[in-house]
């Protein structure tokens, strides 16, 4: 017995009966409903869907040209939970223009209009739901994760999705596996784990149903792994993970929820339906069991009695009964408008057609008030409702969740009621290579943008931007130090004309200028003798001349020079340097 579906079952009784007693919506009519176990298999769920569409007046679905004239069975069709059996009948109730509405099929798909043209949901498109995960990376620094799905519409799509938003977000997706449902999970699961150990991911997105999900974690307690594990809606508060032993020891685990409200008359209902069947089964005997009954769906519920009341009052059924609520009244409200009625009456009687095409149409444009809260659906037939963002505390080895945050097209968490389960109880870190420091740009190292060395900016070039992977070089006229993020005008310390320093360079320069004179002059009047011959002659003036070349250069560093002062300074002082020392080392060389 799938507790849980029955448990959504009797939230579909509970809604159409509070519509049947109340008589505001449908004033005049009442809501009839068959209900039937899909078995969370696609092959059990085609016969039924078939039986839908059969006419309402021969019970034969019968092969015509225009079906705009033909009233199925049955108005509109709500379920079923899964993506994958949605996917089975989707297409068929679509060409039928049958409203189909699913509180639980999240896979994005489902809002091509073209491919599902009547199908509507009440829980958020799983492209919102990844959007919002990826969101949760960003507002912590984590941009290295492994994503974990189970292999079949609902994972495989959601997996899909994740990589390629997080792509486009800059949050590398280390590795991604599949847990498998048709055959055995063991093996597979040891390889994820294997791989998410080997690339050292802290945080790990579990985009799974509840029941892989549930073979994944069971290994991962076995094996001690720890981390951040991000839950999608399917597995979030459900009842097989939550009750696995020793699943605290896993590290933190942040889930998604839809957003909805609680029924608070849900209980109260259903502890009454149970004593009623309590009693009408303690005055009849047992019916015999008989396989695939369809009088008798449920032999497992003869039994029923107030003892079983956990079957509503389990959270995940709690948190998705509004999703099941919200359906019923969506299309109790578009038989509402369509059949024209008021608070008192209905302008259509009960012999009025229905069909699917019209309540389609009038569907796509209701909006229903469901306990204060405006619910409608968009053009693409998603709700106007986003996610709860909670966190698994235990206390005391008791489990509680903790609201830590919500999105509705943004993002917005608490941080600070966020309790992490890490030695030192602060955010763990969960990157391929630590942050480049300033002056720093990345260089990538292999297939992954995340993983990268840090390289430092050389002078004259600067890190412009954090994101940047190449350091830009400095404008013209400007300069940076190693490891800069801006250049800036150069600062040049000039020596001024009035200092001391100055005066002193000019008196030994004038100095120098005389004795090198006083020397040229004596050579000059005795340039005939044998002396001054043997000391070079002619080349003697010019290693004079020189020298006072360089002595008159040493006045182009004075004061704030100018362009050609600059262009002179250095290539003069050299020249006259040079000939200088060439002369005395030619004439060294002679004697």
């Amino acid at each position: 017995l799938n507790e849980y579906g029955l448990g959504l079952a009797l939230v579909m009784k509970y809604a159409v009966d509070e519509i049947n007693a109340n008589q505001i919506l449908l004033p005049g009519f009442k809501l009839g409903y068959q209900i039937y176990d899909t078995c969370r298999q696609s092959v059990v769920i085609v016969k039924p869907t078939i039986s839908f569409l059969t006419a309402k007046s021969s019970k034969v679905l019968s092969v015509e040209c225009n079906y705009t004239n033909y009233e199925t069975s049955i108005s509109a069709v709500i379920g079923p939970y899964s993506s994958e059996t949605v996917s089975a009948i989707g297409k068929l109730l679509g060409f039928f223009l049958m409203p189909q509405i699913s509180f639980g099929a999240t896979s994005d798909k489902f809002s091509d209009k073209l491919l599902y043209p009547s199908f509507f949901r009440t829980v958020p498109s799983d492209k919102w739901q990844v959007d919002a995960m990826v969101r949760l990376l960003k507002e912590f620094n984590w941009n290295w994760v492994a994503v974990v799905g189970s292999e079949e519409e609902y994972g495989q799509q959601g997996v899909q999705e994740f990589s390629k938003i997080a792509e486009n977000q800059s949050v590398c997706v280390a590795y991604q596996g599949l847990i498998p449902i048709y055959t055995d999970p063991g093996p597979a699961v040891k390889t994820i784990i294997n791989n998410i150990e080997v690339t050292k991911v802290r945080v790990i997105v579990v985009f799974s149903l509840a029941e892989p999900a549930e073979v994944f974690f069971k290994e991962v307690i076995r094996r001690n792994v720890t981390g951040v594990w991000i839950a999608s809606t399917s597995w979030a508060i459900h009842r097989r993970l939550t009750s696995l032993p020793h699943i605290q020891t896993v590290g933190t685990i942040i889930a998604f929820t839809d957003r909805t409200q609680t029924l608070d008359l849900l209980t109260a209902y259903t502890q009454e339906l149970f004593i009623k069947l309590s009693e009408e089964s303690a005055k009849t005997s047992p019916p015999a069991p008989q396989s695939g009954n369809p009088d008798n769906p449920c032999p497992q519920c003869w039994n029923m009695s107030s003892a079983n009341i956990s079957l509503v009052t389990n959270p995940a059924v709690q948190r998705t009964a509004f999703s099941v609520y919200a359906a019923i009244y969506s299309v109790a409200q578009a038989l509402h408008n369509l059949l024209g009625c008021n608070s008192t009456a209905c302008k259509q009687g009960s012999e009025t057609k229905i069909y699917p095409w019209k309540l389609l149409e009038v569907l796509r444009n209701t909006s229903v008030d469901i306990n204060g809260t405006k619910f409608k659906f968009d053009s693409n037939g998603n709700p106007n409702i986003g996610y709860n963002v909670i966190e698994w505390v235990w206390e005391d080895s008791q489990l509680t969740f903790t609201d830590v945050g919500s999105f509705y097209e943004q993002l917005s968490i608490n941080k600070s009621l966020f309790k992490w389960h890490t030695l030192n109880s602060e955010v763990p870190e969960s990157t391929c290579s630590a942050k480049c420091g300033r002056g720093q740009v990345r260089r990538v190292k292999g297939f992954h943008s995340c993983c990268f060395d840090c390289i430092n900016c050389q002078p004259g070039t600067y890190q412009e931007n954090r994101e940047d992977i190449q350091c830009k070089k400095c404008p013209e006229g400007q300069w940076s130090l190693n490891s800069s993020t801006n250049c800036t005008e150069p600062t040049f310390d000039v020596l001024s004309w009035d200092t001391p320093e100055a005066l002193e360079m000019m008196l030994a320069g004038v100095l120098l200028l005389v004795c090198q004179g006083s020397v040229g002059v004596m050579f000059l009047k005795h340039r005939g003798t044998l002396l001054v011959k043997a000391s070079g002659g002619a080349l003697s003036f010019v290693a004079l001349l020189s020298l006072m070349g360089a002595c008159l250069s040493l006045l182009l560093f004075l004061g704030q020079p100018g362009d050609v002062v600059c262009r002179l300074q250095l290539p003069l002082t050299s020249i006259f340097q040079t000939v200088a020392l060439s002369i005395i080392m030619f004439i060294s060389l002679q004697v």
